[in-house]
């Protein structure tokens, strides 16, 4: 049970659904998350370790970053469960489509070099 309530507690958060829905799209990098979302890195950060924490992100390090992405793997049921389930939410929603845009366009190399 303490698996499910730490998922549901990372979920709680709106700028946590928010990075779970950037990483739907694509693998990112802090600097790229923070761009987005607007918040400091510190703050980007904190969010990043709860959602780790609660196994619903994987990060990878590669080269000079560490890419996040969603834990597609079927180690933790209730993840594999839930993250498919939030895919099909929220695809109206203003923010998430404006993240979404954002995410397309924002450049690791641009961003991080500063």
């Amino acid at each position: 049970m303490r698996n499910l309530i730490k998922i549901f507690k990372a979920l709680s958060d709106g700028n946590r659904i928010r990075i779970l829905k950037m990483l739907e799209i694509r693998s990112l990098c802090v600097c790229e998350i923070t761009a987005v979302l607007a918040l400091a890195n510190s703050t980007v950060s904190k969010h990043l370790a709860i959602l780790r924490d609660a196994e619903l992100i994987l990060d990878e390090k590669v080269g000079k970053w560490v890419n996040y992405h969603l834990n597609r793997s079927k180690s933790e049921p209730y993840v594999s469960e839930l993250l498919p389930m939030l895919a099909k939410w929220l695809p109206d929603d203003e923010i998430v489509r404006g993240d979404a845009e954002k995410v397309k366009s924002v450049d690791r190399n641009v961003l991080c070099a500063a």
